[in-house]
């Protein structure tokens, strides 16, 4: 495995995070500005952990239910 698999498997960008919960980009920036949803920059980049995005959807979950 190499850093790449990793990063690519662990880490997103906000296209990526729209993408994958059918949201806006605008919408997951508004989560990130709002500090809804965890977030860090990276050589310029903001990348969002994939068990961040997942803690935040189960997040969703507990509070509906």
């Amino acid at each position: 495995m190499t850093i790449t698999d990793l990063t690519h498997r662990e880490l997103m960008t906000v296209e990526e995070v729209a993408e994958e919960t059918r949201r806006t980009v605008a919408s997951v920036r508004w989560l990130l500005h709002t500090k809804q949803l965890k977030s860090g920059k990276v050589g310029g980049r903001r990348l969002i952990r994939r068990s961040d995005l997942e803690a935040w959807i189960e997040a969703g979950f507990t509070e509906a239910g």
